[in-house]
């Protein structure tokens, strides 16, 4: 027997798989294109599991649910607005009126000064209300649901005012109108501010209506 009639064998199969080979993926575009799916030749990459929806917080904090007091809302800003989160402010029982809306009016104070919760965080709730803003009640001559600040409101950052002006207008802090006459704690001219759609949407570069209070 002669070399050339020597049985190919193992030798043989190798190339005719190989020659095979080639031929897998055009069968694979054909069955692909016979279900009606387009074939693509650019990888699939379905990127990391989603995140957090962005101010959306999963549950009531449990700091708040535990805290005795007066529940209340202050507005932070999360994105590119202000959001309203559940506070508590403690409130002694038998405060007079003219005295429990200034107790209020420094416990939402201090809500919006205090770094949020965790979870708030993780969903990007932020503050700009500056720390140690104190506020006092009415002078003589000031109308008597005037509130002045340790600082002088135009002096605020624009975002700290537009959380101060939300917060304490849909307060037990002001009169329920939707406004809050705010002052500093110089001779500043009083104004009564109002938390208009606008300034909750975009507390950034939105000034707060305001117009100028009359003497009490």
């Amino acid at each position: 027997m002669t070399a050339h009639d020597r049985p190919r064998g193992r030798r043989g199969r190798r190339v005719s798989v190989r020659r095979c080979l080639p031929a897998l993926p055009a069968l694979a575009l054909l069955l692909l294109a016979g279900c009606g799916i387009r074939p693509t030749q650019v990888p699939t990459d379905f990127g990391a599991a989603p995140s957090r929806v962005p101010c959306s917080l999963s549950g009531p904090d449990l700091t708040t649910q535990t805290s005795r007091g007066v529940p209340v809302q202050v507005f932070l800003l999360c994105g590119s607005s202000l959001v309203a989160v559940d506070r508590v402010v403690r409130v002694p029982e038998g405060t007079a009126d003219a005295r429990r809306r200034v107790i209020v009016a420094q416990g939402l104070l201090a809500q919006l000064a205090a770094s949020p919760s965790a979870g708030e965080k993780a969903a990007g709730y932020a503050t700009h209300v500056p720390r140690g803003l104190t506020v006092t009640g009415p002078r003589p001559q000031d109308p008597e649901d005037t509130l002045r600040l340790s600082r002088a409101p135009a002096g605020l950052n624009p975002y700290a005012l537009a959380q101060i002006v939300c917060t304490l207008s849909d307060s037990a802090a002001a009169e329920g109108d939707g406004s809050v006459v705010l002052g500093g704690p110089g001779d500043t001219r009083l104004r009564r501010y109002a938390c208009t759609d606008g300034l909750r949407s975009h507390p950034g570069t939105t000034k707060p209506s305001s117009t100028e209070a009359m003497d009490g």
